[in-house]
């Protein structure tokens, strides 16, 4: 089921401008594969396409994987139209994962 709380997309909107995401479907699969991603975040409007290449890369590298309302991705970090971004580990990155409850 995707994520619809607000503050879990308040404080995604905190990751954006602490300059802890990675967007895109190369930069996601590059951070998952680097090791520096600890969770993937999937907006639900994306592809079948897209979305069955995010849960491939996040089960084979073993990265959390949290699928959000569709459209909400993009508004909370104030560039509409994204799908997918990865989030650095940190301190932001374990409280999204916490408030997620993945």
């Amino acid at each position: 089921m995707p994520i619809e709380r607000d503050d879990f997309f308040f404080m995604l909107g905190l990751a954006m401008r602490a300059g802890q995401l990675t967007f895109g479907e190369d930069g996601v699969k590059k951070a998952i594969a680097s090791g520096s991603a600890k969770l993937v975040l999937l907006d639900a409007g994306a592809s079948e396409n897209t979305k069955k290449k995010m849960r491939d890369s996040c089960a084979f590298y073993g990265v959390q994987l949290v699928e959000t309302a569709a459209d909400r991705l993009g508004y909370a970090v104030g560039k509409p139209g994204r799908m997918s971004a990865a989030v650095a580990a940190g301190g932001i990155c374990d409280k999204l994962i916490s408030m997620a409850g993945a």
